[in-house]
């Protein structure tokens, strides 16, 4: 066989393998290099409540904290509570954390769920699943490695390496290289 026939042949089948892991790595990458943007793992809503009646600092205990919660919303799940500043209540609740000024009675609530779809990616991108994960994210970049070499060579004449590809590749290195200097 040709050398170039066993390179289709790697090219596509690792393509294959790799799919998912492209996806993965392609959509989870441009989610996290967008983090100033938003917060791919997960979605938080601020929202603003105002409380009647609100007890001074030293009456607050777990059972009121509980009962303030509930007055914003039934369904928030008092966690804990402690007081960050003079002043200030700020008290968890399983899906996030209301802060309240005492003086006020202003609440904020900040509720966290998470981003689905996206946070998983994320997971598998961040390398936390460990070990055999590792072993196959190993894989998956020396299959990187081979598609990019191989996919120098599958194209003879003025469309290959020899021709309009060698001016593409070199673009493709130099571009990086621009980016280090700019940075460096």
């Amino acid at each position: 066989m040709k050398i170039r026939k066993w390179l289709r042949i790697i090219h596509r089948d690792m393509g294959y393998i790799f799919f998912g892991m492209s996806l993965i790595y392609g959509v989870s990458g441009i989610a996290l290099n967008h983090l100033d943007d938003w917060n791919p793992d997960y979605i938080i809503r601020i929202s603003e409540s105002s409380l009647q009646d609100v007890p001074a600092a030293d009456d607050i205990s777990r059972e009121v904290a509980g009962s303030l919660v509930r007055q914003i919303d039934q369904h928030y799940q008092y966690r804990s509570h402690f007081f960050p500043s003079r002043g200030i209540l700020k008290i968890f609740i399983k899906q996030g954390s209301v802060t309240i000024n005492l003086d006020s009675g202003q609440a904020t609530i900040e509720v966290i769920k998470r981003r689905p779809v996206f946070r998983e990616m994320n997971f598998l991108h961040y390398n936390k699943p460990k070990k055999l994960w590792t072993w196959f994210s190993d894989g998956f970049a020396l299959a990187l490695i081979l598609l990019a070499i191989s996919g120098l060579f599958m194209i003879r004449g003025r469309k290959g390496i020899t021709g309009r590809g060698a001016w593409l590749t070199a673009l493709g290195i130099l571009i990086p290289v621009i980016f280090l200097i700019l940075y460096l």
